[in-house]
Parts: structure tokens; C-alpha cells; sequence
């Protein structure tokens, strides 16, 4: 996948993608619901698979943690408002480290649930959905920031992260006060959500697994 924007995004996908941004939050219910209830193809009971999910899980998890501790707060906004560019951490080796820990987070979770066929379900779905965000989130970017985003774009991946790019100086567009990263108690703060929603289907993925 291009590193740099595309010009011929369609107006329609542009507002696809905006209404996608708005309901991010709400969008994965189904998913849960279906890792939570469905036995349909249910591996054996594996530990292999179990650790496995929690370790990729816990991945998902930190590398969301270590971009929030960069952005803030301003990632949970459901609003047109995307907040300052950011080329520190892991937003200097791809541009969407928190869809990036989402999908890992997700993945995590299906092998956990030992439902080994959804982790490609979900892959292919988490990425539709964050692919349409992304292109929406660009568009927006590029008419607030103008040749500052476009420049960061050219230089940091859309979503493979790479150490090339990690190391290069940003010449034209973070603000000392943009680029500062954010206490790891204000981090903790704003993530307290996901840890919750984390802990809580990891309860509900033992009881499952009781019964």
C-alpha cells in the first residue's frame, strides 16, 4: 500500500470513511458479540492458542498505549477535529499506529476465543473499515496542514511501519508544543476505556470457555 495520498478519492468513499470515523467506536460490537457466543468452528482447547492471543492482544494494547502517550486524548474525539500532526513515537514509522493496534488487538482476541477462522475475518474487515477512515482522515489532513501533512506523507508509511523514516527530522510542521509526548498517568487516563473493555472480555472469554 502507497505511502502517499491519492487525489481521486471519490466524494462518496470520502463520506463513507466520515461516517465510519464518527461510529469507530460502536462498529466492533458485532465482533465481540460473535467472539463471545459463537462455537461454530471452535479450535480444541489449546494454550498455545490462548497465550498466543493474549500475547498479540497485549502488542495491540502497548503499541496503542505508546501512541496515545503521544497524541492524547485527542484520539478518542468522534468529531471532524483530528488534532496537530505528530511525527513522534510510533507515528514516526507509520502514520496509523492505533488501527494498527486495534486489528492486532482484535486478532488476539479471536485466537484467544480459539475461533482461528474469525482472525482473517476480522483482519479483512478492521482493515475495509479503517482503509475508508484513513483515506477520510488524509483528505482532512491535507486541507488543514496543506504541504506540512503531504510532507510528513511522504516520508512515514500510511501503515507498514519502517525504521528508515523513524530517524528523519521534521523540518516544517511539529510544534515543540504538539510534539511533547503526554504523562503516562494522562495516558493511562485517556486508554481507560480499552484497558476496562480489554479486562472485561478476557472475563467473559473464561466463562465461555467454562461452559
Amino acid at each position: 500500500m502507497t505511502s502517499s495520498m491519492s487525489d481521486r478519492t471519490s466524494p462518496d468513499s470520502t463520506k463513507v470513511g466520515g461516517w465510519l470515523f464518527r461510529h469507530r467506536t460502536s462498529l466492533p460490537i458485532p465482533v465481540a458479540l460473535a467472539l463471545l457466543g459463537l462455537r461454530v468452528g471452535e479450535a480444541s482447547p489449546s494454550m498455545t492458542l490462548v497465550y498466543g492471543g493474549a500475547i498479540l492482544t497485549v502488542a495491540g494494547e502497548a503499541l496503542r498505549v505508546w501512541a496515545v502517550h503521544h497524541i492524547g486524548a485527542i484520539s478518542r474525539t468522534r468529531s471532524g477535529r483530528l488534532g496537530p500532526l505528530i511525527d513522534s513515537g510510533p507515528f514516526g514509522l507509520a502514520r496509523n499506529p492505533l488501527y494498527v493496534g486495534n486489528i492486532l488487538l482484535w486478532t488476539g482476541f479471536a485466537l484467544t476465543a480459539r475461533l482461528v477462522w474469525m482472525a482473517p475475518v476480522i483482519l479483512v474487515l478492521l482493515g475495509a473499515e479503517y482503509h475508508a477512515i484513513v483515506r477520510w482522515e488524509e483528505q482532512l489532513l491535507a486541507s488543514t496542514h496543506g504541504d506540512a501533512y503531504r510532507e510528513y506523507c511522504a516520508r512515514v508509511p500510511r501503515w507498514r511501519p519502517t525504521l528508515r523514516h523513524s530517524t528523519a527530522a521534521s523540518t516544517s510542521f511539529v510544534a515543540p508544543i504538539e510534539a511533547r509526548a503526554f504523562s503516562w498517568r494522562e495516558t493511562l487516563f485517556s486508554e481507560r476505556g480499552t484497558l476496562i473493555a480489554i479486562a472485561v472480555g478476557y472475563v467473559l472469554l473464561w466463562i465461555k470457555a467454562r461452559f
